[in-house]
Parts: structure tokens; C-alpha cells; sequence
């Protein structure tokens, strides 16, 4: 961080340098290394954060049965406790959690797992669930077995929840088209949850296969992005519109071109206070690499896309499967899966005048016993501290959750 151009000589020279030296720089440390086995392995996951600063997440592999965990990570004065909330059998209640859980108002949790349950697909279909915390013991409820059918198969995204308690959510494979669903879980009147589909993509113009990023809810709207198809072929940016019948209009708000445009869209959208979208690709951009992209509310209703910054590669970083996070100053944060000293970096984009946007790299993941491979993004604290995962790395290899401040 540069304190300003000193360029007098004499005190004001030794002024500079002390303010210089005494400048907050970023910091990222490993707050917890994962051991494998019934630890938990492979973080393959968002962070959801409650009021008293706990994190809650999931491992892929690992626990108790070897079928992935639900964890959470609580501050204490002598560090970060790391307590297994679950752990998943692989059978009917599910197998290898992705991308993290979704608090409610309440404290439950809910998630999905992309094996176990029942269905015709190789392991199961998979399964959307919720924990409920009992008196400190967390139980385990399948909401949804995914039959690979109509409904989908293998859920990898991580639910959103909204004011009445529906859970929405996106899977990538299945559904009337094979190519993917977007889906709804509510509770009926006498208290069983019941899953409706509210978009089968074609993987013609609106897409296929829902990304893996959680879909927003904002202003009564969910928005999210598909990873492939549109009509260049690179994946959409998406709009659903509820209607009084309870169904939901589905629009495309963007379809991604390709190189030099973004194009193929891991990660999730992140809505700032003008009401722009953000959010990044994993290919394309200038040097089909990955870029970070920009989509903004037209008066006729349509949505205006700029790519903000495309990866270079090498130390820069490149291929992002990152949400985006944004501090109060309006600077934007994510991840990239790789590049840097070739484990990924976390990036800063910076609002520059006239409209840019200028990229540095706080980070460069170093692997053992720093992270190594961060295949998602932050979740922010409030307090300017920022928390991630990585696939690997960590003091074991088998995966950390970190500490960034800018």
C-alpha cells in the first residue's frame, strides 16, 4: 500500500518513510489445516458466516464414513476450533458435498450432495439436506432424493434460501433434457418438503448445465448463470421473474461471446448498490484465460456486459471459479483456480477514474503448509477480514481455510 509521493527532501523525506513503514499491507494466513480422514479433506466449499463469526462449511472427502462432512470452524482466544457437524455415509443421505451449506434465520443448515441418496445414477443421484441443531447434536433430514429423472441429478450448487424458508438450487446434469435443472424445495401444509422445477435448461439459447455458483435473490428475482450453451455456445447470465401462478418466467440477460468476451461461468453473481452484476468466467477474455465481467441494468430493460479484466496467466493468476466479494470502498475481491506460483491467487480489482478497473494479487497461494487451489471464493466478516477454502495445501495437503485482510 503506497502512503502518497514524497518528493520533498529533508523531515517531509523521513515523514514519508515513516508513514510508509507503518502502512497496513494484506495478510492471508491459514487459520485451519484440514488432517484428512474423519477431519474431513478437499474444501471444495463456500463459507457461510453467522452473528458470532463462525464458519460453516463442507469437505468433499473425508469423515467418519469417508463421504465428505459438514464442518464448522469457531473463533476462539487461543485460535479456530474445528468441530465435524457431520458426516456423510455416501448411502441414502448423501456423498461428496460441494460448495457449502446456507444458514437460515434460524441456524439450520442446508446443502446439497451430488452422490448417495437413490436414483439410477452410478452412487445415487443425490441429495438436498437440512441439519438442525438438537440440544448440540446436529441431525441430518434428505429433503430431496434426486431420482436423475425430471428433477435433475447430481447437485453440485449451493443452496439459497429466502423469507418463507423455499430453498432454491441448480443442478447440472439431468432433468427432461439431460443438460441440467433449476429447482424449488418447499414445505407443503402438513410439513413434507417437496421439490418443484421451475427451469429445465435445453442447452440452446438459455443454457445448460446450472453453474455451481448459489443463485442470488434479489428484489423478488433470482438471478444466476449457466455454465455452457447459449447462442455463441459460452454460457448466459440469467433473470427468473415469479409470476402469481407460482410459476416463474425464466430470461437470459446476457450470453457470453467468447474470447475476447467472457465466456463459461463457474462462479456466482454478486449484485453491488447501483444494482450491476458481477461476476467471473473460467475461459475466454482476451487470453482465454478467464476474465471478470460487468452487467448493467439498461433503461429498456435489457443488461449491458463488460469485461472488466482479463488474466494473464502465470503470476497474475488465471481460470476463476470464484463469486466475487466487494468492500465498502467498492474494490472488488475473488480467487483463481490456478496460476500464480501455480496454485491461484487471491485478486483485488480496484475502481480506477474514467471508469477502469486495475488488477493486483495480494496473494499467490504457495501450497504446504500455506493453501494451494482455491476453487472458490470469500465470504466477508464485517469487520474487513475476508475467509476462504482451498482444495489442497494446508500443514496436510488435504485442504485449509484462510484469513485475508486487505
Amino acid at each position: 500500500m503506497k502512503s502518497g509521493t514524497c518528493f520533498a527532501a529533508g523531515i517531509v523525506t523521513f515523514l514519508c518513510a515513516v508513514l510508509a513503514s507503518t502502512a497496513s499491507a494484506a495478510t492471508t494466513q491459514v487459520i485451519y489445516s484440514f488432517a484428512g480422514d474423519e477431519d474431513g479433506e478437499y474444501a471444495d466449499t463456500d463459507l457461510a458466516i453467522d452473528g458470532a463469526g463462525n464458519l460453516y462449511g463442507t469437505t468433499v472427502l473425508g469423515g467418519t464414513f469417508g463421504g465428505g462432512t459438514v464442518f464448522r470452524l469457531s473463533p476462539t482466544p487461543n485460535g479456530w476450533v474445528h468441530t465435524v457437524l457431520y458426516s456423510f455415509t455416501g448411502g441414502a443421505d448423501g456423498g461428496e458435498p460441494y460448495k457449502g451449506v446456507t444458514l437460515d434465520a434460524q441456524g439450520n443448515l442446508y446443502g446439497t450432495a451430488v452422490t448417495g441418496g437413490s436414483g439410477s445414477c452410478e452412487g445415487g443421484c443425490g441429495i438436498a439436506y437440512k441439519l438442525t441443531n438438537s440440544g448440540g447434536t446436529w441431525i441430518q433430514t434428505v429433503i430431496h432424493a434426486f431420482t436423475g429423472g425430471n428433477d435433475g441429478s447430481g447437485p453440485g450448487s449451493r443452496l439459497t434460501v429466502d423469507h418463507h424458508g423455499n430453498l432454491y438450487g441448480m443442478a447440472p446434469t439431468g432433468g427432461a433434457n439431460g443438460l441440467g435443472t433449476i429447482y424449488q424445495i418447499h414445505q407443503n401444509g402438513t410439513g413434507n418438503w417437496v421439490l418443484r422445477v421451475i427451469h429445465t435448461f435445453t442447452g440452446g439459447a438459455d443454457g445448460a448445465t446450472g453453474s455451481a455458483g448459489q443463485m442470488l435473490l434479489h428484489g423478488g428475482y433470482l438471478y444466476g448463470a449457466a455454465t455452457a450453451g447459449g447462442i455463441y455456445g459460452n454460457g448466459t447470465a440469467f433473470q427468473l421473474t415469479p409470476t402469481q401462478t407460482g410459476e416463474w418466467n425464466f430470461k437470459i440477460i446476457y450470453s457470453f461471446k467468447g474470447q475476447p468476451d467472457a465466456g463459461f461461468p463457474y462462479g456466482g453473481l454478486l449484485f453491488d448498490a447501483s444494482g450491476n452484476l458481477y461476476g467471473t468466467t473460467y475461459y475466454d477474455g482476451a487470453n482465454d484465460l478467464g476474465a471478470v465481467y460487468e452487467l448493467s441494468p439498461q433503461a429498456t430493460g435489457e443488461w449491458k456486459e463488460r469485461v472488466l479484466y482479463s488474466f494473464k496467466g502465470g503470476s497474475d493468476g488465471q481460470n476463476s471459479i470464484s463469486n466475487l466479494v466487494m468492500d465498502s470502498a467498492g474494490n472488488l475481491y475473488g480467487t483463481t483456480s490456478e496460476g500464480g506460483l501455480g496454485s491461484g491467487v487471491i485478486f483485488e480489482l480496484p475502481p480506477m477514474p474514467g471508469g477502469a478497473w486495475a488488477e493486483t494479487v495480494p496473494h499467490r497461494f504457495s501450497g504446504p503448509p500455506d493453501g494451494a487451489f482455491a476453487y472458490n471464493g470469500m465470504v466477508p466478516d464485517g469487520a474487513g477480514n475476508f475467509y476462504g477454502a482451498t482444495v489442497h495445501g494446508g500443514a496436510a495437503d488435504e485442504g485449509s481455510i484462510y484469513q485475508f485482510t486487505p
